[in-house]
């Protein structure tokens, strides 16, 4: 639900909590589903069909259930809600066959640690979950507030843009899954990918913070369109992991990017609440520096995620006799065709990309 339907329905946490823990383990059963009925290189493709479904949700809570509450008020939404869910577990329960996966012989069964101790999955962490728990805490919390105290918008415009991003959720997350299923059949990675959507956010975030003269549906839907980023992060986890680790890497990501929303949301809060309300409303540069504190983590992530590849660039145009000391490149032994000093230097092991 969005933060005005949510303001009018206040239930406790306790039942808030319940939501929250029984379907904790939903888009982390999926992700792992996919992994088994599916071969590798169709996995994000499906994640993205399977996310796009999911998303469904983030439209239907917009005006679609402002719509429904007016009519037939929260607690009957609710209880088909509650119902849909059950029927949907059976279902899934009494159809959906098990598969079990039988790790190779002789090879030791991988643990959470192994995830954890993989230096690969500590580069794609940071930037993975500061961009895509970002994106989820302003589509699902900061957006409405920004919209009414900056935008001008009135409630029934508000619902509107939240519409219109929740439905450009939905395309994002095909679009993503397409997009990486290509690619990787012509043989490019998954990380440039993830790189440049970031790019992306950062920008969005930068022409909402500026307040660029573009219409606000636009930074906002490319705000939005990160929220299922996840598609191109579990399908760069996919190519680290093993089948039999890969819904235990998942998780851990999933959980580093709901961690991030959480901060983010809190942290947002936190700072505005320094400002105090002019007629009820918040500043621009009280949002100006919560977004730019969000901002500057991602921007060090980023960095933190492209190192490698400098690092690897840079020892590859040491290799070359053009940038070696003259000491050393004079030496007639040193000289290589290029083609073969891209052919022979080791790679660096952490750089994909």
């Amino acid at each position: 639900m969005n933060s005005f339907a949510a303001g009018e329905l206040g239930p406790g946490l306790e039942p808030l909590a319940m939501i929250g823990l029984g379907v904790a383990a939903a888009l982390t059963a999926g992700l792992k589903s996919i992994v088994l009925w599916f071969p590798s290189e169709r996995v994000a493709l499906m994640n993205g069909y399977m996310v796009m479904l999911g998303s469904l949700g983030a439209v239907t809570a917009t005006a679609p259930a402002e719509h429904l509450i007016a009519w037939m008020g929260w607690r009957p939404l609710f209880e088909i809600l509650a119902a849909a869910t059950g029927a949907t577990a059976a279902l899934i329960y009494i159809v959906v066959p098990e598969r079990a996966v039988i790790p190779p012989t002789g090879l030791t069964p991988g643990t959470l640690s192994s995830v954890f101790g993989d230096q690969r999955f500590w580069r794609i962490a940071p930037l993975s979950a500061t961009c895509v728990g970002s994106a989820w805490s302003l589509q699902g919390l900061w957006a409405a507030p920004w919209l009414t105290d900056v935008g001008g918008f009135d409630r029934a415009s508000v619902v509107a843009q939240l519409f219109t991003m929740s439905v450009v959720l939905c395309g994002g997350a095909w679009l993503f899954g397409m997009t990486v299923h290509y690619t990787k059949r012509r043989g490019i990675g998954t990380e440039p990918i993830l790189a440049i959507i970031s790019e992306v956010f950062i920008a969005a975030e930068l022409a909402l913070m500026l307040r660029a003269p573009l219409p606000s549906i636009l930074p906002w839907s490319l705000i939005a369109i990160v929220g299922t980023a996840t598609v191109v992060s579990f399908a760069v986890i996919a190519d680290y992991f093993p089948p039999e680790l890969a819904g235990r890497a998942n998780g851990a990501l999933n959980v580093l990017h709901f961690g991030w929303a959480f901060l983010a949301q809190f942290g947002t809060g936190l700072i505005l609440e320094q400002w105090p309300t002019v007629d009820g409303h918040r500043t621009v540069l009280a949002y100006q520096v919560a977004f730019g504190a969000n901002v500057a983590v991602q921007i060090t992530a980023f960095v933190w995620f492209t190192l490698p590849w400098f690092g690897s660039s840079g020892r590859r145009m040491g290799s070359i006799p053009l940038f070696q000391p003259a000491s050393v490149s004079d030496k007639a032994e040193t000289f290589m065709p290029y083609e073969q000093l891209l052919v022979v230097m080791p790679a660096d092991a952490d750089a994909e990309w």
